[in-house]
């Protein structure tokens, strides 16, 4: 493996752009380059801090076109950072893949710590969070049922990620498999302006979402099943 690191994880934030290190604005002035799952979002928090490394993308549609040459680059020295769209890269997106890769060609890589979405949504959530479940994107069709059901036993608090315009339809689902008093919480864009945690039952939360439009990423956080069956907890 090589001595020195050749690829760098640079998590950036999820929102608000005053949640970054200084670290990782300093990685990513010096890389030669910086592969990003989103230019547009990236280029935002590149020119607020007037940082002039060139771009390139890599997401989840160009991923294993590009992986190759990537690696080859890396070999024979070009030192990068990959970026997600927000948060840490690795979570839910492509950059696991170029781990992976890593690992296998021994290229020196390292992940930098910093902001990530469910963090935050877990601990406003209330739920215990000293042993918890990440499950992300749900499969959208085939699967998706069959993964649900396989958590109806779960004992740990559960995280998912989900879009507003399928919010409502996984509150139904968790409802029809896990019940309606399972305690529940729903994060939407965290850090910004418009940041809002809704603590409540499954029950409780689709009465409200479904008279109140929602916008924004979504972070759902649900709790394990408990020993005694029962999971109402007064609000």
């Amino acid at each position: 493996m090589q001595s020195h690191t050749l690829l760098y994880f640079v998590p950036t934030p999820i929102g608000n752009l005053e949640d970054v290190t200084i670290r990782a604005l300093r990685i990513l002035k010096e890389v030669q380059c910086i592969l990003s799952e989103d230019t547009r979002s990236t280029s935002i928090l590149l020119k607020h801090y007037d940082i002039h490394t060139p771009l390139q993308s890599f997401h989840a549609h160009n991923e294993h076109h590009i992986l190759q040459s990537i690696i080859n680059r890396l070999k024979q020295g070009e030192v990068m950072a990959l970026v997600t769209d927000a948060g840490t890269p690795g979570i839910s997106d492509p950059g696991f893949l170029l781990a992976r890769e890593c690992l296998r060609e021994n290229i020196k890589f390292e992940c930098l710590p910093g902001p990530t979405a469910f963090v935050p949504a877990l601990i406003k959530s209330a739920l215990p969070a000293d042993s918890f479940v990440f499950e992300g994107f749900l499969p959208q069709k085939k699967g998706r049922l069959t993964k649900l059901k396989s958590l109806e036993h779960e004992r740990r608090t559960m995280i998912f990620y989900e879009s507003p315009h399928r919010l409502l339809k996984l509150l139904h689902e968790l409802q029809s498999i896990m019940g309606p008093d399972r305690n529940a919480s729903v994060s939407r864009e965290l850090t910004k302006v418009y940041e809002e945690t809704i603590n409540g039952t499954l029950l409780e939360l689709i009465s409200l979402f479904s008279e109140k439009p929602v916008k924004g990423e979504i972070v759902v956080c649900v709790e394990g099943k408990r020993k005694n069956n029962t999971n109402h907890i007064a609000h």
